[in-house]
């Protein structure tokens, strides 16, 4: 776990091992309305099992009982390769093809996430993404790819915020809010150093 003092905030983001974040993600992602379909523990754990993959959860207390912690913002990330052979993964790779340089390149697909809506705008997604970021230099990936949609302005906020660039856009035919936006990151050595000076980072044992 990881206890993060970003800015006069502090934020406690625990890195789970995949059963256990399987377990964690199906639960907080009862409280998105906004999601037309939860994910399963079944679902992440066959998705992840068998290539490198990154599941975070951020807690904070709640606001009528500070005493009781709970999960309140979350990210999953995995590698893609253009080695795919599930359908929406080879798919994805299809449509990126001509955009992301997959050759000799490792590349972090952020698959889900989110903030429940009485946490947003606290910071808590930026502060998953940005220890996501690190995470995924320290592994020796060369560039983080997220896919979402028009409608999430507060997440496309949030990438831009970290310079995340639109790499491509498919607009949708009959309501642009539900377009899909690709964004891309290049992990260069400079982005640690940007961390740094914005927060600290002390890893606590469980």
């Amino acid at each position: 776990m990881y206890n993060i003092a970003f800015q006069t905030l502090e934020y406690h983001i625990t890195h789970y091992d995949l059963e256990q974040g399987a377990l964690e993600i199906q639960y907080i992602e009862e409280y998105f309305g906004e999601f037309p379909r939860k994910k399963t523990a079944a679902e992440i754990v066959r998705r992840l099992t068998g290539r490198a993959h990154l599941i975070l959860l951020a807690n904070a207390p709640l606001p009528d009982d500070p005493g009781s912690v709970v999960p309140v913002s979350f990210k999953v990330a995995h590698e893609i390769t253009t080695s795919e052979t599930e359908p929406k993964l080879k798919d994805l790779v299809r449509r990126l093809h001509d955009h992301v340089e997959f050759d000799g390149r490792r590349v972090l697909y952020t698959w889900i996430g989110g903030t429940r809506r009485d946490w947003r705008g606290q910071g808590h997604f930026r502060a998953l993404t940005e220890q996501q970021e690190l995470w995924a230099i320290e592994q020796g990936f060369d560039e983080i790819v997220v896919k979402t949609k028009n409608k999430f302005y507060e997440m496309r906020g949030t990438l831009d915020h970290l310079r995340f660039e639109v790499v491509k856009y498919e607009r949708h035919a009959a309501d642009n809010a539900e377009s899909k936006v690709y964004l891309s990151k290049k992990l260069l050595p400079d982005i640690v150093r940007k961390h740094r000076s914005a927060k600290m980072v002390i890893e606590v044992k469980n």
